[in-house]
């Protein structure tokens, strides 16, 4: 992995649970503002999917985005988190 891509999932990390960012947003929090696709494909290569939320990181506009284990898994996974944060609020 290069350092963007390293620094790309750190940030990911950082995404509270059931909450979302944008690719803009994150390319920005990596020192890259307009390096959004950048992101997206540093995303699509997360090693560690089920450690790096990768899931919490959407498209401009709040639409749901690519996700390398598919869409609808991770729409469900945005709105699973959402319930859980509710719980434990």
């Amino acid at each position: 992995m290069t350092k963007f891509e390293k620094r790309v999932l750190r940030e990911t990390l950082k995404i509270p649970l059931g909450q979302t960012r944008t690719y803009k947003w994150l390319a920005a929090k990596c020192g890259r503002p307009k390096a959004y696709r950048a992101v997206a494909n540093a995303l699509r290569k997360n090693p560690y999917t089920l450690l790096v939320p990768c899931h919490r990181v959407v498209a401009s506009g709040n639409k749901i985005g690519g996700y390398s284990l598919g869409v609808g898994l991770k729409n469900d996974l945005i709105n699973l988190e959402k319930k859980i944060r509710n719980v434990i609020k």
